[in-house]
C-alpha cells in the first residue's frame, strides 16, 4: 500500500472500442525510469471465458468469411459487425442473467479475441498513442504516447506463440506470410496502422511486433499553427507555393512529422485537379470532396511473385493523366529520376525524404545512392525541412529553403536560399531572406507582380489566422473552405471579416 501512495497520477481519460470501456492512467512510479501506461478493462472470468468459447465455434459455424486477404476494408467492418451482433445475441441466451452493458463487455472481448489483436485493440483505439511495441513474451508491452512518450504498460502478451499468431493474422489478411523462411514482415492492417514484426532467433530476445498507428484524424494546417509547430507567415508561403504548383520536397528525420505536413499542404491543392498519391501504406488522407486516386505498393507472395514497387507505381501514375504526384518517400535513384522527369513533363510533385537539413536533402539528391544531376535537381523549387526536439518534445519546421539555379545548360550550379527558420532559443519561426525562387517563377507562371503576391499572401494569412480562432481542423472543413476561396475569394473573405 505504501508503494501505491509513493505512484503519482499524471493523467487520466477513457477509452472504448467494440463497447468495451476501459480507463488509461499515467502514473509515475519513483522505482521505473519511464512513466507507466496504466489500462484498465472489464476482466472475463475463466467460467465465463468456457462459455465464451462455446460461442466463438457456434459463430464460426454459423458466419462464412472470404478469404481474409481478398477482403477491402469496408468487408472486415461490415463482418467485425455481424460476428458482434451474433456474438451478442448467443452471450444473451447463454448467460442471460447479465446486464446488457456486461453482455456487450463480452462480445467485444470474444471479437478482439477471435478477428482482431485481443487486448492490443484498445490500445490501437486509443488516439493519443502513435506506436505499440512488443519486445517478447517476457516484457510489457511499450507504447509512444503523443504527449509523454516511450511509456511502459501494464499489459503482457505472456506466449511466444501469441505474439506470432498476432503477426500472422496480419499477414494473412494482406497475403503476406511470416515464418521460419521469412521471419521478417512488413504489413499493415486493414485500418492502415503499419505493422512489423520480427521472430526468434532474428530477434534474440524473443518475437517482436510493431505497430505504428495511422492518424484517424490526420493533422491540418489548423493543428501546425495552434501547436507552434509552423508560424502563419511560413504557412502562407507554402500555401501559395502549393496553390500555383511549384514542386516541394518534405525532408527530415524519423517521426518528425513529414507526412504529416505532407498531408496538410494537400488541402491547398484546387479541386478541379487530378491527384496521385503512392505510398507503401496508405497515410495520406486527403478531403473527400478532391479529384484523388490513392495507390500503395505491395510486397511479393512467398514464392516472390506479384511484388508491385513504388517505381512501377510511379511510371503507371504518368499515364493517369495526373495534376499532382504525392509520393510517400524516395529512397533510390531510378524512384527519384521517374519523380523529376514528371516535374519536366509538366506535373506538380510533392514527396518526403529522410534527411536533417535542406543542405543535407540537397546532398542526399546529389550523391550515391540517389545521385541526381543537378540539372534534374534545378526544377525543384523548395526544401521544407521539418524536425523533432526530443528534449522538449514538440516538433516544428526547422527550415524552408528555395533552390535557385544558376549557370548555363552545360553546368548547372545551385544556390540554396533559407526563407525561413525556427530559432529554438525563441521557439519562433522567423522569415531570414527574401523569397527569391518563388515569387519569380509564380510572376513568370502567372503574370501577377509583387504587389499581387504579396496582396495575396495577405489574404491567405486573413484565413489562416481565422480558421485557428475558429478552431476549424477537421480536413474536409478546412479543404471546403480553401476551395471556396479558389472559387470565389471575395466571399469567403467577407465572411472572415463579418
Amino acid at each position: 500500500m505504501a508503494k501505491e501512495q509513493e505512484q503519482k497520477i499524471i493523467d487520466k481519460y477513457t477509452v472504448e472500442a467494440d463497447e468495451i470501456k476501459a480507463s488509461v492512467s499515467i502514473v509515475q512510479d519513483p522505482n521505473e525510469y519511464v512513466p507507466i501506461y496504466k489500462i484498465t478493462f472489464p476482466k472475463v472470468e475463466l467460467a465465463t471465458s468456457t462459455v465464451l468459447d462455446t460461442i466463438r465455434e457456434k459463430i464460426v459455424n454459423l458466419m462464412t468469411f472470404k478469404t481474409e486477404e481478398t477482403m477491402s476494408k469496408y468487408e472486415m467492418e461490415k463482418a467485425k459487425k455481424k460476428f458482434f451482433y451474433e456474438a451478442l445475441k448467443l452471450i444473451k441466451e447463454e448467460i442471460p442473467n447479465l446486464s446488457e452493458k456486461e453482455q456487450k463487455n463480452l462480445a467485444g472481448t470474444l471479437l478482439h479475441e477471435s478477428m482482431g489483436l485481443g487486448p492490443l485493440e484498445m490500445l490501437l483505439a486509443d488516439v493519443l498513442l502513435e506506436e505499440i511495441v512488443i519486445n517478447n513474451s517476457e516484457e510489457p508491452v511499450w507504447v509512444y504516447h503523443i504527449k509523454y512518450g516511450w511509456l511502459k504498460t501494464n499489459i503482457k502478451i505472456p506466449l511466444e506463440t501469441k505474439i506470432y499468431n498476432y503477426a500472422s493474422q496480419i499477414g494473412r489478411k494482406i497475403g503476406v506470410q511470416i515464418n521460419n523462411l521469412n521471419p521478417l514482415m512488413d504489413a499493415h492492417l486493414t485500418t492502415g496502422d503499419r505493422a512489423n514484426a520480427t521472430l526468434f532467433p532474428i530477434s534474440s530476445n524473443g518475437n517482436t511486433l510493431t505497430i505504428r498507428k495511422f492518424a484517424r484524424k490526420p493533422w491540418t494546417i489548423t493543428d501546425f499553427i495552434a501547436d507552434g509547430t509552423i508560424s502563419v507567415d511560413a504557412a502562407a508561403f507554402l500555401w501559395l507555393a502549393t496553390q500555383y504548383e511549384l514542386n516541394i520536397i518534405i525532408a527530415g528525420g524519423t517521426a518528425s512529422g513529414k507526412t504529416s505536413l505532407l498531408n496538410a499542404l494537400t488541402c491547398f491543392i484546387p479541386p478541379n485537379q487530378r491527384i496521385i498519391s503512392i505510398e507503401d501504406t496508405r497515410e495520406i488522407q486527403l478531403p473527400k470532396f478532391l479529384h484523388w486516386v490513392p495507390l500503395t505498393t505491395r510486397q511479393p507472395n512467398p514464392e516472390g511473385k506479384g511484388e508491385v514497387t513504388m517505381l512501377q507505381l510511379m511510371i503507371n501514375s504518368l499515364r493517369m493523366r495526373p495534376d499532382r504526384i504525392i509520393v510517400g518517400e524516395i529512397r533510390r535513384s531510378r524512384e527519384a529520376e521517374v519523380l523529376f522527369e514528371a516535374i519536366h513533363t509538366g506535373h506538380s510533385v510533392y514527396a518526403t525524404l529522410h534527411a536533417n537539413t535542406a543542405e543535407e536533402t540537397f546532398r542526399r539528391l546529389t550523391n550515391p545512392p540517389i545521385n541526381l544531376p543537378t540539372t534534374l535537381l534545378s526544377s525543384l523549387q523548395l526544401i521544407v525541412v521539418t524536425h523533432r526536439d526530443r528534449r522538449r518534445q514538440i516538433r516544428r519546421i526547422l527550415e524552408i529553403t528555395e533552390l535557385i539555379p544558376s549557370g548555363g545548360l552545360e553546368e548547372v550550379k545551385i544556390e540554396l536560399n533559407t526563407v525561413f527558420r525556427w530559432n529554438p532559443s525563441t521557439d519562433k519561426i522567423v522569415q531570414i531572406e527574401d523569397s527569391r525562387r518563388v515569387w519569380n517563377d509564380i510572376k513568370l507562371f502567372t503574370g501577377m507582380d509583387n504587389k499581387a503576391i504579396a496582396n495575396d499572401l495577405e489574404d491567405k494569412k486573413r484565413i489562416l489566422r481565422w480558421l485557428v480562432e475558429k478552431k476549424i481542423d477537421d480536413i474536409n472543413e478546412v479543404g471546403k473552405i480553401v476551395s471556396d476561396y479558389y472559387v470565389n475569394p471575395k466571399t469567403v473573405l467577407d465572411r472572415i471579416k463579418k
